[in-house]
């Protein structure tokens, strides 16, 4: 009895494990370019790449796993190879950081092989886990076909089933990763957490104890990584000091104070960095704060200050007669922020922000405080008053 049973849970496993193998598979994906985003950005050919080393990935893992399961056709084998892909995703953060430290430390020096290379380094540390885990379903046809009442004449229909359940899982891990994992714990967390996930489902289908031990492991890797935190990358501007970075749905973010003059302290600067930080998204400078002169709310020629003048490339238009301001993208607001200074706290102002994480950082750093709304993913801000 207890070995029919046992044959029965196997053989039950198998189409579970396949579904949530697919979460595994898409969910490890779907960290890679959230890891990427600070020191690569998120361009059209990081995702190129991104995407195309995935595909090359899974078409490796699917053609090796075929290969394998017909040579050895062991469920013990399928679960050992889960339980190593865990292994090797929960080592990736802590292998990850020195590589991007290079990263950065290249495209400051306008180093474009050792840039190259560190990008190709990091990718190639998902290899492992995504090949492993692509072997999955293959591997679950193999050992499902002889189980069928029909044989071979069911291979159509059981290769589709698998098929689907590894789409569906596929999908059900890109949007728990995207929108619930990484805005709520971050991307070392989230790798961890899908690393243990496939520990556990390769222990669950080996029932082997001594496979604890890799969990043990992985729990230590992230208990020293996690409680040792250290900012996920360093400031790259000149004087700068890191006030606050975030990890939202969208952006990488960065809060920072520039000391420009160590003889003049009323005068730092306080930017808004997203992603690899090579464009200032927005700009606050505390002194405006002080004297509510509407000359200082201006960035110095940045293109903030643009929006300033925008209303004149109507001929004979008249400062009095400019009231109002609609804007897409507004971030931390310099550019609300100018606009009611320079045409008066009557002016009304409707700005949206779809990352509401910029807004609250803004709340916090830049003495930013709209009035702010969030309806689903947007932030929605209507009448902004003057920062107090």
């Amino acid at each position: 009895m207890p070995a029919v049973f046992g044959r029965w849970f196997s053989h039950s496993l198998l189409p579970l494990t396949v579904l949530l193998a697919g979460i595994g598979t898409l969910g490890i994906e779907m960290v890679m370019p959230r890891l990427l985003s600070p020191f690569f950005g998120t361009s059209q050919p990081i995702w190129a790449v991104v995407i195309g080393v995935t595909l090359l990935y899974l078409a490796l893992g699917a053609w090796l796993g075929g290969r394998l399961a017909d040579r050895w056709p062991d469920q013990r084998l399928l679960y050992q190879l889960i339980s190593w892909a865990g292994l090797s995703c929960g080592l990736i953060p802590i292998m990850a950081r020195p590589i991007l430290s290079t990263a950065q430390q290249a495209m400051l020096q306008f180093s474009a092989a050792s840039f190259l290379g560190a990008l190709a380094a990091v990718i190639l540390l998902f290899a492992v886990p995504v090949v492993l885990m692509a072997m999955v379903t293959p591997f679950a046809l193999r050992l499902t076909l002889p189980e069928t009442a029909q044989g071979l004449a069911a291979t159509g229909r059981t290769a589709g089933n698998l098929s689907a359940l590894s789409t569906i899982g596929s999908i059900a891990g890109t949007f728990l990763t995207v929108l619930v994992l990484i805005p709520a714990i971050g991307t070392e967390r989230t790798l961890y957490l899908f690393a243990l996930f496939l520990l556990l489902l390769g222990m669950v289908g080996l029932r082997d104890w001594r496979y604890s031990l890799l969990v043990i492991l992985v729990l230590l890797l992230a208990y020293t990584t996690l409680n040792h935190p250290t900012p996920i990358k360093s400031v790259d501007c000149y004087r700068c000091t890191l006030l606050a970075e975030a990890e939202s749905a969208y952006n990488y973010i960065q809060v920072v104070q520039q000391d420009i003059d160590p003889q003049r302290a009323d005068d730092d600067r306080m930017y808004l960095f997203l992603n690899e930080g090579q464009a200032i998204h927005s700009l606050y400078r505390p002194i405006a704060q002080q004297t509510a002169d509407p000359l200082d709310t201006l960035t110095g020629g940045g293109p903030w200050d643009y929006f300033s003048v925008a209303p004149y490339v109507y001929p004979q238009r008249q400062p009095q007669e400019i009231t109002s301001l609609a804007m897409l993208g507004a971030a931390v607001g310099t550019t609300p922020r100018q606009f009611l200074a320079i045409y008066g706290d009557q002016t009304r102002i409707d700005a949206v922000e779809i990352d509401p994480r910029i807004i609250e950082l803004g709340y916090q750093f830049l003495r930013w405080r709209p009035a702010t709304h969030v309806i689903p993913t947007i932030a929605f801000m209507r009448r902004m008053a003057v920062p107090g």
